[in-house]
């Protein structure tokens, strides 16, 4: 279904907002207990590559997510996205937080070498941003499309999970052709699964 792209940006924009209402320590709180529920997307005696993110500030996640997914038992291995002048995304090796470096756009990224764009196809799991996502997967990102190009390489069967904050899953999200659907939600108050 081909919606019109202003529906999009009054979504985004809403949501958006809603987030830099929060305090300092409601996105403390959340972040946390978000951290915390990283175990539930890892099975026991994984040894898992997880693509993942380092999180804008109000992101869902915090600046901390690289360090604590890569303390998560059953990670072997995090991947983190590095935004190539086409906006498609490269892939490099988390190496510690000493090893992120400021980039465009206000992100940080690795500077290990670099994967190219196929790095996500070696991955067990991948951990994606979003704005919000609805119950039939249907992912609303920032609008750049780097996610959408990155998530068509997944290789099938792989879980793509959507951090979000509580109130971010919503009934429905205009959808366009090149959007990508996530298999599920990450949240503070827990993890829901999107059949289909």
């Amino acid at each position: 279904m081909t919606t019109p792209v202003p529906a999009k940006r009054e979504l985004r924009a809403a949501v958006l907002a809603a987030r830099r209402a929060l305090t300092p320590a409601a996105l403390d709180e959340a972040d946390t207990a978000l951290a915390a529920r990283l175990p539930e997307l890892v099975a026991r005696g994984a040894a898992l590559t997880v693509c993942a993110y380092v999180p804008m500030v109000g992101e869902p996640g915090g600046p901390g997510l690289p360090d604590r997914l890569a303390a998560t038992p059953g990670v072997a291995r995090v991947l983190l996205p590095v935004l190539r002048p086409d906006r498609d995304l490269d892939w490099a090796a988390y190496a510690g937080p000493e090893s992120l470096v400021p980039a465009a756009f206000g992100l940080r990224e690795p500077t290990g070498p670099r994967l190219g764009v196929t790095g996500i196809t070696t991955a067990d799991l991948v951990l994606v941003p979003a704005v919000a996502v609805d119950r039939s997967g249907t992912r609303l990102g920032r609008g750049g499309g780097s996610y959408d190009r990155a998530l068509a390489r997944v290789r099938g069967g792989v879980p793509v999970i959507a951090l979000l904050y509580d109130g971010e899953l919503l009934d429905g999200i205009p959808a366009e052709a090149h959007d990508q659907r996530v298999h599920g939600a990450l949240m503070p108050s827990g993890l829901r699964r999107i059949p289909g």
